[in-house]
C-alpha cells in the first residue's frame, strides 16, 4: 500500500530538552533551549539578542558585528533546515534562532539609548508577528532553513526602516522648534 504525504517527512514531534541537545543543529535552532519556553518563545528568542549584542559591542567593531551576523544567519539557515526536517514542520515555533539573529542585526544599527532599543524590540516583534507583505508571502513559500531565517530578516528590515523614519521625523521636528 502506498504511503500518503511527503516522502521522508516525520510527523511533527513535540520537542523537549532531549531533542534540543540531541544534535548541534537543534541546539542552535532552539537557541540553546530558549525555544522551549512555554509561552512566547519568539519573544524570548528576540530578547536573547540583547546580551549577544552587548558582548559583540564590547569586543568588536561594527564590521566584525556584521560578519558575525552573516555567519549566524548561515549557521541558522542550516540549523533550522535540519531541525525543521527532524520535526516534520519547516518553521516550528520553538525554533527561535531566526528571531535572535534578525534582531541582532537591528541592534547593530539601532542607537544604544534604551528608548530606541525598546522601540526597536516592539517594532520587530510587531512586524514578525503581523508579517506584512512581502514577509507573509516568503513565510508561506520558502519552506527551508533559509526561508525560516529570511522572513525574520525582512521583519528586521521593516524595523530599521521604521526607526529611520522616526529618527528623521524627530530630527525635523526638533530642528523646526529651534529655528
Amino acid at each position: 500500500m502506498a504511503e500518503t504525504g511527503a516522502p521522508n517527512v516525520r510527523p511533527e514531534v513535540r520537542p523537549d530538552a532531549r531533542f534540543v541537545y540531541a544534535h548541534p543543529a537543534h541546539c542552535i535552532a532552539f537557541a540553546g533551549g530558549i525555544g522551549l519556553a512555554p509561552f512566547a518563545p519568539g519573544t524570548f528568542g528576540t530578547l536573547l539578542a540583547f546580551p549577544l549584542f552587548a558582548l559583540l559591542a564590547a569586543y568588536s567593531d561594527s564590521i566584525t558585528q556584521l560578519i558575525v551576523f552573516i555567519v549566524f544567519f548561515g549557521v541558522g539557515s542550516w540549523a533550522c533546515h535540519i531541525s525543521g526536517r527532524a520535526l516534520g514542520v519547516s518553521d516550528h515555533g520553538g525554533m527561535v534562532w531566526d528571531e535572535t539573529v534578525a534582531f541582532l542585526l537591528v541592534l547593530i544599527f539601532t542607537p544604544v539609548e534604551l528608548a530606541w532599543q525598546i522601540t526597536a524590540f516592539a517594532l520587530f516583534r510587531f512586524f514578525d508577528i503581523v508579517k506584512p507583505p512581502p514577509i507573509r508571502y516568503f513565510d508561506r513559500t520558502l519552506k527551508n532553513g533559509f526561508g525560516v531565517m529570511f522572513d525574520d530578516l525582512l521583519a528586521a528590515g521593516y524595523t530599521l526602516l521604521a526607526l529611520a523614519l522616526a529618527k528623521t521625523l524627530m530630527d525635523w521636528i526638533l530642528e523646526s522648534l529651534t529655528q
